[in-house]
């Protein structure tokens, strides 16, 4: 008798674990973000799914690569933390086919020193850096082209690259590193383009220490993205509804000051 019993013990372990994992994968949603502002706001979203039987897990990166790759991979469900271009870009060079699902939120994009109060200040030949993405690199560039700074070939290009100047009055001398190391670098050099979500985590103001910032305008809303196959699915829909909540909105406009604005 004992001889069966652990085998048929094992079994009813076995069925009772693959029935709690579906139960679990029913009522939870993952979600990839950046800590700042995207986390920041999942956490009050968090209560509102929860009130739906929805459990949202967060998990944090600090770059934009592993977000999109962990989400293609089936590893996390959906991503939140990137502009529509961005997400072009990513899935051009990768072969991927991830989408947006709704827009969030827009961060207008800076330009910081700490060494000079206006762009005009700037001294020939100045260092400056920008990000090394292709789309968050020819929006430093248009942004400079708009405050008279540099000029492009055609500011309407959303991929416009270092090449696409065709008059840099000051010299600039431009250096491409990667988006999470520009605050890090912002004491070494003349001038920073800066994603918002980083110079927020680095403590810096957006609408106050910018020597020159985007207007409510951008286009670079920052979307919920995710693989074709969950855009109907109920959790995202319930995290969608969420997401442009008047909680949320209001959450938005009192904790960022128009660092961060509703694009809802």
């Amino acid at each position: 008798m004992k001889k069966w019993l652990l085998p048929v013990f094992l079994l009813v372990l076995t069925l009772a674990g693959c029935k709690g994992a579906g139960e679990t994968d029913q009522n939870t949603l993952t979600i990839a973000a950046t800590a700042v502002p995207h986390a920041e706001i999942l956490d009050v979203v968090k209560p509102i799914l929860a009130r739906q039987g929805v459990t949202l897990q967060v998990k944090v990166f600090n770059d934009y690569v592993q977000p999109n790759d962990q989400v293609a991979q089936g590893l996390i469900d959906v991503n939140y933390f990137q502009t529509e271009p961005y997400l072009d870009a990513y899935n051009r060079d990768r072969g991927t086919k991830l989408e947006t699902f709704i827009g969030v939120h827009i961060e207008p994009f800076g330009a910081y020193s700490r060494r000079y109060p206006s762009l005009e200040a700037l001294p020939n030949g100045a260092d400056v850096v920008i990000p090394n993405d292709p789309s968050n690199n020819s929006r430093a560039l248009i942004l400079l082209h708009k405050a008279g700074v540099i000029q492009l070939k055609d500011p309407g290009n959303e991929l416009s690259t270092l090449r696409d100047i065709v008059a840099n009055p000051k010299q600039l001398k431009f250096r491409e590193l990667d988006s999470a190391m520009l605050p890090r670098v912002l004491n070494q050099v003349d001038l920073a383009l800066i994603n918002t979500n980083y110079a927020l985590d680095a403590g810096l103001q957006p609408t106050r220490d910018a020597l020159a910032i985007e207007d409510a305008h951008s286009p670079y809303v920052n979307f919920l993205v995710g693989l074709p196959k969950l855009r109907e699915d109920p959790r995202v829909k319930k995290l969608e509804a969420a997401l442009t909540s008047p909680e949320v909105k209001a959450f938005i406009q009192k904790k960022y000051q128009g660092a961060v604005l509703p694009a809802f």
